[in-house]
């Protein structure tokens, strides 16, 4: 019988005190990782190192400040410099605009609370602090009018941001093998909500009266609302399409991964609309190039090795708008032509229909982009089966 070496570990702290705080090493690697709860809940935070007795120093340290939290035993760290690391270890792993996200709600985190506040002093009237203050700031985005009202949505995104970044400073450690952060002093806080949020949805007579126009304003417009309304993806999506993401023979389109919001490569079928239309761009694109290979479905004007930006897609939807005569409703977009898709598509099994439209939980269409229509409820009604008792 072959018996397995034990793994070191190192426990600081008494049972049930609420303070208990291990660490132990990796059976592979040997690396040493440090374990704690916090609410409840298992904390587990990699040391990067393999030093035993700093490892129990830092231990009993932990185990120090969990049961005298107001005695400072580790080293404080400060907003600015907990921002600072984020920005520059994390952020640049994410697309552009979550980036840039990223850069300009540090800076209001900054303006708001200072620099030199200890993250671990947050507490709620800061949260709410913050909400309130970020409302009358506005909009701070450049190129837009400075002081804008804005709503909850964009105040959430804030606060998730530095969410994200305190939950960061949990995991890792500073060059004395100690966790920047010991607990998470926002956890659990409620954000923002939106009262009645706006989520305009349009009818099949807006997306006909848009497609009428749409050529009048550019071929690529066309071709992407019949992709929208065709598929239910985001612009965003749409927009980063290749030609070799276009199976034509099997009729089906590719959604890579690294084009996806929630990172979901999927393959979807063509409806007979939706081929006819990319045949159609095909040809005129043919007009121009013989080679299509790898290149963009819709480059950017001017610009041909990047693709449309989604400001010229809100562009044209506006200008679409306006041709078509359609009255603007606050938040009707692209994104109304994916919840056109979803409630067309209710009777269609939601595992298939969140693979086809790109959805990651069912929860999320059901909440946020099926409607109720009186056709679908009398339908239902006039399909009801009846109740009868089943003799054995």
């Amino acid at each position: 019988m072959t018996r397995t070496k034990a793994r070191w570990s190192y426990s600081a702290g008494a049972w049930g005190s609420g303070n208990r705080c291990c660490c132990f090493e990796h059976p592979k690697t040997g690396m040493i990782f440090l374990e704690y709860r916090e609410n409840g809940k298992r904390k587990r935070i990699a040391l990067s190192h393999r030093d035993r007795d700093l490892a129990k120093k830092t231990a009993e340290e932990v185990a120090v400040a969990m049961r005298e939290p107001d005695k400072v035993i580790m080293k404080e760290t400060t907003l600015l410099a907990m921002l600072s690391d984020y920005l520059r270890e994390v952020t640049p792993q994410k697309g552009v605009s979550k980036r840039n996200h990223d850069k300009r709600a540090a800076k209001l985190f900054l303006n708001c609370f200072g620099g030199g506040r200890k993250v671990s002093s947050l507490s709620r009237r800061d949260w709410d602090r913050y909400i309130v203050w970020r409302r009358r700031e506005g909009d701070q985005r450049v190129g837009r009018a400075t002081g804008k009202p804005i709503g909850n949505r964009v105040i959430t995104h804030d606060l998730k941001m530095l969410r994200s970044a305190i939950n960061w400073a949990m995991s890792v450690t500073d060059n004395d093998g100690r966790p920047l952060l010991m607990r998470n002093p926002l956890h659990g806080l409620p954000y923002p909500r939106e009262e009645s949020p706006r989520r305009p949805i349009v009818n099949d007579e807006t997306y006909l009266a848009l497609l009428n126009v749409a050529v009048r304003i550019d071929p690529m417009f066309e071709t992407g609302l019949v992709i929208a309304n065709a598929t239910g993806h985001r612009i965003g999506a749409i927009s980063t399409l290749r030609w070799s993401d276009i199976d034509f023979e099997n009729q089906t389109v590719r959604w890579r991964a690294a084009n996806d919001k929630i990172g979901f490569e999927h393959q979807t079928p063509m409806s007979p609309e939706l081929l006819a239309a990319l045949q159609q761009r095909q040809r005129e694109v043919r007009k121009v190039t013989l080679a299509l290979g790898d290149s963009w479905i819709f480059p950017a004007p001017g610009n041909s090795s990047q693709p449309c930006s989604r400001h010229l897609w809100r562009d044209w939807w506006q200008r679409g708008e306006e041709l078509a005569g359609i009255v603007h409703q606050l938040g009707m977009g692209w994104h109304s032509l994916r919840r056109k898709f979803a409630t067309e598509m209710k009777n269609t099994p939601l595992k298939d229909l969140c693979y086809m439209g790109g959805w990651k939980e069912p929860q999320t269409i059901l909440k946020c982009y099926q409607r109720a229509d009186m056709v679908t409820m009398r339908e239902a009604l006039a399909n009801r089966t009846r109740l009868v008792s089943v003799s054995t």
